[in-house]
């Protein structure tokens, strides 16, 4: 049996369901919203319900892992044997920042021009802490299989991103601080909210859109499920207001008092 309490001790009961509905409602999501949840062991992993392992001797990227759950609906688990490299593994804490991972070598002349500026890009990535998990399974938020995910991961166009942003925001008010740290910018969204569990946006880089299925007109947001009700009840405030997506487009030459007369009186 799945343990539901996350890393944050988080052993509240969603309904992660008609969550999912409502951000589906308010947002025209285009891809399933999934939860990311990490196991001290592999064998604890493996209690999750439906899961797939890569098979034997394949390396993937984490991004690939989140694509498949996100667009086919995968539950699927991974160690790091099942990684690329460091680069991913270090992202989500399953493997660590060593010499070899902070000395840029891998990067100098490809995405970096000194060893002295891709040494600093290493360093400038948010990771997630190591040598407690060894596993981690990505799955569709509303299958609960894993109970409660550490982080969610939330991939949208900017306007819905933006309106979700404001669903966020509607009470206990926070700035959301986004970062770019560039190539490896999961390290801004999934690799953040794995040391917090606080709303982290990021807009995806050139590896998750070539390997991750990430769409030209997708950012993603990651923070843990602590939030998603705080969003879904901020969503239906704004849409009580008349602020909805599709944010529909007055026109450049419309005086734009009307409309804002409907929201703001």
């Amino acid at each position: 049996m799945v343990e539901t309490a996350n890393c944050w001790d988080d052993d509240t009961e969603y309904d992660y369901g008609s969550i999912v509905l409502q951000l589906q409602h308010y947002l025209k999501l285009q891809t399933i919203p999934v939860g990311m949840k990490r196991f001290r062991t592999l064998e604890d992993a493996e209690q999750v319900p439906k899961l797939r392992r890569p098979e034997p001797g394949v390396k993937l990227a984490t991004d690939q892992i989140v694509g498949q759950s996100r667009w086919l609906g995968y539950t699927i688990g991974i160690t790091m044997e099942n990684l690329v490299g460091s680069q991913c593994g270090a992202v989500v804490g399953l493997h660590p920042r060593d010499e070899d991972f902070l000395s840029g070598d891998k990067f100098k002349g490809v995405w970096y021009g000194t060893l002295e500026d891709s040494k600093a890009h290493q360093h400038a990535m948010e990771c997630a802490p190591y040598g407690e998990y060894e596993a981690i399974v990505v799955s569709p938020l509303a299958a609960g299989r894993i109970g409660n995910p550490d982080i969610c991961l939330i991939y949208a166009t900017p306007g819905q991103m933006i309106t979700l942003i404001n669903g966020l925001q509607y009470k206990h008010y926070e700035p959301i601080q986004m970062t770019i740290v560039g190539e490896s910018a999961c390290a801004d969204s999934w690799g953040r909210a794995l040391q917090d569990g606080k709303p982290a946006v990021s807009i995806p880089c050139y590896a998750e859109r070539k390997f991750g299925g990430v769409q030209d007109n997708e950012m993603l947001i990651a923070f843990a499920p602590s939030y998603l009700r705080q969003i879904v009840e901020g969503l239906a405030a704004l849409s009580k207001a008349g602020l909805r997506y599709p944010i529909p487009n007055i026109g450049l030459d419309v005086s734009p008092l009307a409309s804002l007369a409907k929201s703001y009186g």
